[in-house]
Formats: structure tokens, sequence, C-alpha cells
């Protein structure tokens, strides 16, 4: 594909201009191969372009946000940075617009759903770097030796399965991991399976509708309070505990992403994954998650920048990461790619169901104060003696509180 520069770029198009770039770190056990897949791909970079370096530093996941947010406040922003949030950044008006850095063909072949996602006030600033969505994942054994024949389309299939998969002793019939890991992407795929989500078609916040209501409160009775979620309080358990369960044969269902597939083949599982069941049938949207990258403005490398990008979302690049980690490729010809490879055939139902997902409001900059109360409060929903409307309501005061700050 031919370079060319969709942007006017502030880059001084010197010789010396070294990109600092900051990303996370993919690797499960928090190793050194992320750092190698950058390093290999900035060497490569390098040796065509003259006058470009590139110095990548791979944080943690835990710790990389921050990692950005301090360089940011002590006037050291990076060039580039690839972490979980752009809308802050976008809003303070420290980036670079996608139309400012890449070439035409490269920004048009985001997949629609996550270019739109990456906007903000029509401006594309988030830049999609991978992907994921959530399917229903089963264990396949567990099902037949419980006499279940085929999987759940419906709440009360889902009901009826964990009933038989509990008369069998599995310990987790379905996990419901609501604990302060990840329990907004849990609850987001609830709400959806029950016909709503967190936001309206006017982006205000809904948390408390009737039918997140009644989801919850379906939940509470007829799962939790139906000893059909395993012996840890939702509230309690973490996503990271929960897949562990599953890896090890302790779970029947739980809503998983694309990593977890490998995981569980590896060591014995035999796993199904459908679409989420909902209240009368699938659910006709699952969730979207995208890991975004953004080019900040402080040093003026614009041009610089979107030169390397351009780069970084080539066919080539884009494949050779989401491969290493199980990951969804943000670009439709590298997603098309993806699913004609038999080596990928495991993530064929994710990439089906990517251009259809629906994620988080992560245009919002009040967002990440939204996620973090449901992380810390939404367990209490489905707690014995409490009431899903009450937790809801309060969330939704939070939500409506922090986006009037916007």
């Amino acid at each position: 594909m031919t370079v060319t520069l969709a942007g006017c770029g502030t880059g001084t198009g010197s010789d010396d201009v070294t990109l600092k770039v900051v990303v996370a770190n993919y690797d499960p056990n928090d190793g050194p191969s992320t750092q190698q897949y950058w390093d290999k791909l900035a060497s490569a970079y390098e040796a065509k372009n003259s006058g470009i370096k590139i110095d990548v530093t791979a944080y943690s996941w835990k710790v990389v946000d921050a990692k950005v947010a301090e360089m940011v406040k002590a006037g050291k922003a990076p060039d580039i940075a690839q972490i979980g949030a752009y809308s802050d950044y976008a809003d303070q008006g420290k980036l670079y617009s996608a139309d400012d850095l890449l070439s035409v063909p490269v920004q048009a072949n985001f997949l629609s759903t996550l270019t739109d996602a990456g906007e903000q006030n029509r401006t594309q600033y988030g830049m999609p770097f991978v992907a994921s969505t959530r399917l229903l994942f089963y264990n396949k054994k567990m099902f037949a030796d419980a006499g279940i024949a085929k999987a759940p389309t419906t709440w009360d299939e889902l009901e009826a399965d964990a009933k038989k998969l509990k008369q069998d002793n599995v310990k987790y019939p379905y996990a419901l991991p609501l604990g302060t890991e990840e329990a907004q992407a849990e609850t987001m795929q609830w709400l959806l399976s029950g016909g709503d989500g967190y936001t309206d078609s006017v982006g205000s916040y809904t948390i408390d509708s009737a039918a997140n209501i009644k989801t919850f409160s379906w939940l509470k009775d007829n799962l939790v309070g139906a000893g059909l979620t395993g012996p840890v309080a939702p509230g309690k358990l973490d996503r990271a505990v929960a897949y562990k369960a599953f890896i090890n044969g302790q779970v029947g269902m739980l809503n998983g992403h694309p990593t977890l597939v490998k995981q569980a083949v590896a060591k014995g599982i035999k796993v199904g994954m459908v679409p989420m069941p909902g209240l009368g049938g699938r659910t006709k949207a699952t969730m979207g998650v995208a890991d975004w990258i953004m080019g900040f403005k402080q040093n003026g490398h614009g041009a610089e920048i979107g030169k390397f990008l351009d780069d970084v979302f080539s066919d080539k690049n884009v494949l050779d990461f989401a491969g290493q980690y199980d990951l969804l490729p943000a670009t439709v010809s590298a997603s098309d790619a993806m699913s004609r490879d038999p080596e990928h055939k495991d993530l064929k139902a994710f990439l089906d169901a990517l251009p259809s997902s629906q994620l988080p409001p992560v245009d919002k900059t009040s967002w990440p104060t939204v996620s973090d109360a449901i992380k810390k409060n939404i367990g209490k929903a489905v707690a014995p003696g409490s009431q899903p409307a009450t937790v809801l309501s309060q969330l939704q005061t939070t939500a409506q509180t922090a986006q009037s700050a916007e």
C-alpha cells in the first residue's frame, strides 16, 4: 500500500526525530513478548525510514494508563500511547485526530463499529489497536454428563441448564464475576441480553432503566438466589478467578473472550461457544472491547507519527500481534484474512460477532468514573437482601453527576 499522508502534521521533517512510544504489555505473565514484538517492528521500520527512530517502552496493564497520565501531567507526553482510554486526552485537546495522522486507506480500513467508538464529537481520536468480543462459553463434557443436549438460547434455558449442572455437582454452574476486576464488562453483557445497556441512543446514561432492573432482578432471583453461581458471592468473584476455574474444569458456563479459548483447550477442556442467551432468544448484540492508540500533539511530530502508524496498521503487523495473543484485528482486511485462516478457526465466532458488537461509552470522559463505580458496587445488586433497583438507581445518580461535569 502506498503511503500518502492525509494530514498536515506539524513534524519537523528533520533527520533526527525519535518517537517516544508507550504501549501496554499483553504477555499473560507480564513477560517480554510484547516488548519484543514492538522492538522487531520498530527495527524493521527504522531500516526503511532513515531519520525516524522509534523508542518503545511496554508497561504492565496494571500501570500503563497511570504511567501515561504521569508523563502528560509532567509535560513529557509520549508521541504515541497504546492504552485503554483516549477520551480525557481528546477532551483536553492533547491529541491529533486520526484525520491528521493516517493515510485515507488506513483510516478507512478500521471496522466501522470501532471507528465510531473512537470518535468524540464526530472526530476520531482513538485508533483501535486490537479488539475482543464476548460469547457464552460452556464445558461440552459437563453438558453431556448432565444430559444437556444443546447450548441455551434463552435465559430460561440457561437457568434450566444451570440447575442440571448443579445436580451433577458442578462447582460453578454459571460463573458470574461481578468482582472489582472487570464487573463492568459482565454487567454490560447481561444488560445487552436484557434488551438495554448503559446509555440510550443520544448518549444519556440509562443504568436504572426498567429493562436493566428486570435483568438484575432475574439474576438475583433465578441464578444467584437459587445457588447456581457457585460458592463465591458474585461481588467477590473476579474474572481471572472465574477463568481459572473454567480451565480447571470447575465451571459449566460463563461469558468469555477470545484468549480464554486456547488456555482452556490446552488444559483439555472441550469448549463450546455461542452468542449470549437473551430474555426471549439469543442476544442481538454482544459486548465489544477495544484498546486504543493515540498520537499526542505536544512534541509536534504529527507527520512522523502518522507515517509510523500507517506501518503499525499494515495487515502483516496487525495479524502478527492479534494472532500472537488470540485477539481480534481492528481492521477490515486483517479480520477477513484471519477469518479465512484455518489456524484461527476458534476465533471465527468472535470475528463474526465483532461488526455488530456494542462497546461501552468509551468516548465519554465520565466513563472511567462510572466504570469504577460499577466495579465497586454492582455485586451488591445480587446480594442477599438487596434491592437491584436501589443499587442501579445509585449508580445512575453517580453517572448523571459525572456526565454533567463533562
